[in-house]
């Protein structure tokens, strides 16, 4: 575990972790609202070389940003509320397509995760610092 103390800092840890990511992966992303999961995700598409603006796809269920190493496929299941919505979206396409899907409130729909799910998770601690776990086996 680890302690951010800022928002830059928390997207630092992504961008670290993105230099370590290639084809295929997948990041499931748990914590509550405010705790660093979107700051995270910018962090890894600026390490992934992802130009532009990131934001949260909690309206649309998906971001995909394809100009980088690697494309970078955002999710947000914070809306969702069932195995189906998925389906809808073709969520297994995007598990194949060799970017890296990055799944925030992945949680809510682990049985849809591969076991290769690399887990992260945040918790708000005092004033602006969080907690960051990383965990293989959530």
């Amino acid at each position: 575990m680890i302690i951010s103390a800022s928002q830059s800092e928390t997207e630092a840890r992504g961008e670290s972790l993105a230099q370590k990511l290639g084809p295929g992966e997948v990041i499931g992303l748990t914590g509550d609202v405010g705790a660093g999961k979107t700051h995270f995700t910018k962090g890894i598409a600026r390490g992934l070389g992802v130009p532009g603006e990131i934001t949260s796809p909690t309206f649309t269920l998906v971001h995909e940003y394809e100009r980088g190493r690697l494309p970078l496929y955002h999710f947000d299941f914070y809306r969702l509320e069932r195995l189906e919505e998925l389906v809808a979206i073709g969520f297994e396409e995007y598990l194949d397509a060799n970017g890296v899907c990055v799944i925030e409130w992945a949680d809510r729909f682990r049985e849809a995760l591969p076991e290769r799910t690399r887990w992260v998770h945040f918790e708000i601690a005092a004033g602006d610092e969080r907690q960051i776990a990383f965990d293989s086996s959530r």
